[in-house]
């Protein structure tokens, strides 16, 4: 199977590269390393050391693949590449990621509109042209949906008035500039599948976690990034970089704010069962792509016990939390369709942070103290 990768670079893409690569699929990825200089913006560095991209460059050639300067916003390029690869599915991880980058000012708000929006159109247009054939994996957020006070479904709901039915989707309440973007794409992929007969899988993911795949082994040279900073480090890379620095755990607010998370290696397996796996011509599908649910501060407490199992002094703290958002709330979303595609759970999340924490103690040196606390808020 030919698989177009967006934003081979990041985080996922890189990892995602590697994994597909070593199970014989032909990768062509894209980035425009963009990533590295947004993180360099906010005074961030990966804690893991990751090579050029120039070296990444040579090392997919190497492993039979093709990795690539390109951009989304560059309609020319990204059609022309898309035309020549004739990929059986594309998938898009080509978005600025960060809540909090987007908070910043009107410049951020409007340069993560413009990135993450118009790149996805000319995604979605380029397909139309050259490939109507294939298929869509996008990457969305479980950000979407908010914190209702009712069950989260993975698709459409179905309602009735005066005797005709309707499919409607589940209502959003995104809570930033950078999750409205991806409102913005879910509803623009949904029409294009029903205007284009595209097929699309918008994958609403939760917080992934972990420092590397088994197909990275012990080489430094195919580690993916690990960004703690307060913009692009997720709370459980802020959470295990502060913990090895011997910094206090930071929680927001009460830290009653649930979410669901994923391992690395997990979040691998679920995007290959859903590019196995395409929906039928036309249709937009929905899967959400977590493991379990967890509250910050439950997550604070699985760090803290095991960096004091492993020798850091360390303690967690409450700070006001830069964010508007609920701090106590209902929360139960549905994720059946990625167990009902084959997803098995590979290891839980206490294990995995302990090789986290491993993972980075020989990089702690690299840790730059001051992008670890907060500054941008909301209001």
């Amino acid at each position: 199977m030919r698989i177009c990768i967006l934003g081979a670079d990041g985080y996922l893409g890189w990892s995602l590269s590697l994994y597909l690569l070593s199970k014989g699929y032909e990768i062509f990825g894209i980035d425009t390393g963009d990533r590295r200089r947004w993180v360099r913006e906010v005074g961030g560095e990966s804690l893991l050391p990751i090579k050029s991209m120039i070296d990444r460059e040579g090392l997919i050639r190497k492993l039979g693949g093709t990795f690539t300067s390109g951009n989304v916003m560059n309609y020319s390029s990204i059609s022309r590449d898309i035309k020549n690869f004739q990929p059986d599915t594309i998938v898009h991880l080509a978005e600025m990621p960060s809540a909090p980058y987007s908070m910043m000012n009107n410049a951020k708000a409007v340069y993560t509109h413009n990135n993450n929006v118009i790149g996805t159109l000319n995604v979605l247009y380029a397909m139309k042209e050259y490939c109507p054939d294939a298929h869509l994996v996008k990457l969305g957020t479980m950000g979407e949906y908010g914190t209702p006070n009712i069950a989260i479904t993975e698709g459409p709901i179905e309602v009735e008035y005066k005797g005709r039915k309707s499919m409607l989707p589940f209502p959003k309440q995104a809570n930033s500039w950078y999750h409205l973007t991806k409102v913005h794409d879910t509803n623009n992929i949904q029409f294009a599948c029903k205007t284009w007969d595209l097929k699309s899988t918008d994958i609403m993911q939760g917080v992934v976690y972990g420092t590397k795949i088994p197909e990275m082994g012990n080489d430094e040279r195919l580690y993916t990034r690990f960004d703690y900073d307060q913009c692009f480090g997720t709370v459980i890379n802020r959470f295990c970089t502060q913990a090895i620095a011997r910094h206090p755990i930071t929680l927001y607010g009460t830290g009653g704010q649930k979410r669901g998370f994923l391992p690395l290696k997990d979040s691998m397996q679920c995007l290959t069962l859903a590019i196995d796996n395409p929906p039928d011509e036309g249709e937009y599908r929905i899967l959400n792509q977590f493991e379990e649910v967890y509250t910050l501060k439950d997550l604070a407490y699985m760090v803290w016990c095991k960096a004091q199992e492993l020798g850091y002094s360390t303690e967690i703290i409450n700070i006001p939390n830069p964010r508007t958002e609920v701090e106590n709330h209902y929360y139960k979303p549905d994720h059946q369709k990625l167990f009902d595609l084959g997803y098995e759970p590979t290891i839980d999340m206490e294990r995995e942070i302990e090789g986290m924490l491993k993972d980075l103690e020989p990089y702690r040196d690299r840790i730059n103290p001051k992008v670890i606390m907060p500054d941008i808020t909301w209001r």
